[in-house]
């Protein structure tokens, strides 16, 4: 099985973090994850990132960490997630492929009902 590399972002806003609820559409439908997307052929993870999140939900963000890289195998696919924390920098959010999102502290992120891969990575996040 062929490992799809994807970025994703840990967003921060005023001390707060996004969270995304994927849309009945996607792939682990209303599961929550950390936004982000494939990587394009010649493509740096860090442009891969702010695409993205500039595509799917129209802000811009600063980069300021990379993350240990996690790679899951689902039934269907294999990825490897590579994440990144991000400042929110400006824009106004517009949910293109998700159904819900939450800013939320720290703390409460460990309520929703995370896609697998995106796990660890919270783990490690809230033990910086």
């Amino acid at each position: 099985m062929k490992t799809i590399l994807v970025t994703c972002a840990i967003i921060l806003k005023n001390e707060k973090v996004f969270a995304f609820q994927r849309s009945e559409k996607m792939k682990l439908p209303l599961k929550w994850e950390f936004a982000g997307g494939k990587i394009e052929p010649n493509e740096s993870e860090i442009d891969c990132i702010k695409r993205e999140i500039k595509e799917e939900l129209n802000i811009e963000i600063h980069v300021t960490q990379r993350l240990t890289p996690v790679t899951h195998e689902y039934p269907d696919f294999k990825i490897k997630l590579i994440p990144f924390i991000a400042k929110y920098n400006s824009g106004s959010l517009i949910l293109k492929e998700h159904a819900n999102y939450v800013l939320a502290k720290k703390e409460e992120l460990l309520d929703l009902d995370w896609a697998e891969a995106d796990i660890p990575i919270l783990k490690e996040f809230l033990s910086l």
